[in-house]
């Protein structure tokens, strides 16, 4: 009964039921859009590594840096203190909103026809 539905159903049916029956070509959709998920953790996590962790870098490196201040605050300081809280926000902000568009992208490509 399934196999008839599926060879006279809609083609955005039978990707649907291959989804839901854990087939091999489910299987290698839904690992598609892990993959994809993963590749934007770890692009956006280098990111973060790269902002933050280069900072103390950055004053070891250049110690002139770290003496300048700013509005009476050291530039260190007002860096990994204050600044981080907004740039963190923006990344998990940014991550959310390109997440949700793969899981979209994956829904399109689950409901497009074939052709």
């Amino acid at each position: 009964m399934l196999a008839e539905i599926s060879r006279t159903g809609d083609p955005a049916d039978r990707a649907r039921s291959e989804l839901t029956q854990q087939t091999p070509v489910g299987e290698t959709l839904v690992q598609g859009l892990m993959r994809a998920q993963l590749s934007l953790a770890l692009r956006l996590s280098l990111l973060v590594l790269i902002g933050l962790g280069g900072l103390p870098w950055l004053f070891a490196i250049a110690p002139t840096v770290g003496r300048v201040t700013v509005l009476g605050v050291n530039l260190p300081w007002l860096l990994l203190g204050v600044v981080s809280f907004p740039f963190l926000i923006v990344v998990g902000w940014a991550y959310v909103r390109l997440a949700e568009r793969n899981e979209q992208d994956f829904v399109d490509l689950i409901r497009r026809p074939e052709r």
